[in-house]
């Protein structure tokens, strides 16, 4: 039997005391394992946020370490070191070297049950800090610009919740910190290093700190969130020639030109307007002085779809329009196309299941049931494979002025957000686990 009593969680700051449903309880002739259904079975869901708030101070000096100090691709020997001690201290089963330099911490349940993965990317970018913060970045032309840093400070703060339910816990979690989500295949390479296997998980969920939103926001949508992605190359041969007699060459730059003009109309004018994609040529390059024409011409971009039909359109239709183009100005055109990712796929019951938890956890925020973006994110490759749920977490903040773009050199994110993470990573672990 228990009592909900109506009470403020003196320990929220008040910028987000509000998400909260507040309550506390009293379990009588019971131990809190019974009080309610669901994550409930485990323990009550206030407990979650009260656990990750007398975490915060830990959070953020976790965060501003790894802000410091950033690491760029798969070898990220600091961070991964800091991330396995702190495992290994929490008592969990760490294994290293996975991908390189990723780490994974698993924690056996007293029960028996599945297996769930929490994924936690750890990678910076090649950018040159400009935020002017206190905790800026001491390392040349890397930046932690996505907000990995967080992510990481909330793994840890996962794995340390989640020890204090040990004895309650039904099954095995298995927390991966992953090198390399920017651009270097850092998921593949952990999977093909065995991430899946002994125990292979059932479920999987990540969480992504999104500072297009302020922190109270949430995105969980079914279906495709994120894009698959590829990269283009495109390299035009031409016949060089003096600057001054365009008639005796075959010029590349103006080439190159119209076909990036014409690319334009692959999503115009071949895509279903209710439909998504992008083409963006980002990259050329051609020549060495001002009076010679060159040779050839190279162009490099990228192409986002969310449905495999339109994917396969787009890449038709841009090789039509390459080589068509190249050809009717004289020239010739190579296309290379390198995948980069596949679309982040959310099942839909998971995804349901987890709408409900943020519900009944934080009944004030703003759940955003149709947030869908154009960028990629190798945990696809999980979710690929097993089904799986991708979160989105609101973290900017207008009244702290913290509200830089993601991968812009004044990116920062609001802290406040690091809590409210850990707790919402740890309860939906949890309710993952009773639900299996």
């Amino acid at each position: 039997m228990f009592y909900l009593i109506d009470n403020t969680l003196s320990c929220c700051p008040n910028g987000i005391r509000g998400l909260y449903k507040e309550y506390t309880y009293f379990a009588a002739g019971a131990a809190a394992a019974e009080i309610s259904p669901g994550i409930g079975a485990i323990v009550d869901n206030k407990w979650f946020f009260e656990e990750s708030q007398l975490m915060k101070d830990q959070l953020i000096s976790w965060r501003r370490d790894f802000h410091q100090h950033p690491e760029i691709g798969m070898n990220l020997p600091r961070t991964s070191g800091i991330v396995a001690d702190v495992l290994q201290e929490l008592g969990y089963k760490v294994q290293t070297g996975i991908g390189q330099s990723g780490v994974v911490g698993m924690l056996q349940g007293a029960h028996e049950g599945p297996c769930v993965l929490a994924r936690f990317d750890m990678d910076a970018l090649p950018i040159v800090e400009q935020t002017g913060a206190p905790y800026a970045s001491v390392v040349e032309g890397a930046m932690h610009a996505c907000g990995h840093d967080g992510h990481t400070a909330i793994g840890l703060g996962t794995a340390s919740i989640l020890c204090k339910l040990q004895d309650r816990l039904k099954g095995t979690v298995k927390l991966v910190f992953q090198p390399g989500e920017e651009g270097f295949d850092g998921a593949l390479a952990m999977i093909r290093d065995g991430v899946l296997e002994a125990p292979e998980p059932v479920k999987c969920l990540a969480m992504h700190l999104w500072n297009s939103e302020p922190v109270g926001w949430i995105g969980l949508t079914e279906g495709a969130v994120m894009a698959g992605a590829e990269k283009i190359r495109i390299e035009v041969q031409g016949r060089g020639g003096h600057g001054s007699a365009p008639e005796l060459a075959l010029d590349p730059v103006l080439a190159g030109s119209q076909i990036v003009v014409a690319i334009q109309t692959v999503v115009s004018r071949s895509v279903d307007p209710l439909e998504a994609a992008v083409v963006s040529i980002t990259s050329m390059h051609a020549g060495t002085t001002f009076n010679v024409i060159p040779p050839n011409m190279v162009m490099e971009g990228t192409i986002r779809t969310f449905n495999p039909d339109i994917r396969k359109v787009v890449l038709q239709r841009l090789k039509t329009v390459v080589n068509s183009t190249a050809e009717a100005m004289g020239c010739q055109a190579e296309l290379e196309i390198e995948k980069i990712s596949t679309p982040v796929i959310n099942q839909p019951d998971l995804t349901i299941e987890m709408q409900q938890l943020v519900k009944e956890l934080l009944p004030a925020s703003i759940m955003d049931t149709g947030c869908r973006v154009m960028g990629s994110e190798d945990m696809a490759e999980f979710q690929d494979r097993i089904p799986g749920v991708y979160i989105f977490v609101g973290s900017n903040s207008t009244e702290k002025g913290l509200v830089g773009a993601h991968h812009n050199p004044q990116f920062d994110f609001d802290e406040d957000v690091l809590p409210l993470g850990a707790g919402l990573m740890t309860a939906a672990i949890a309710r993952m686990l009773g639900s299996a």
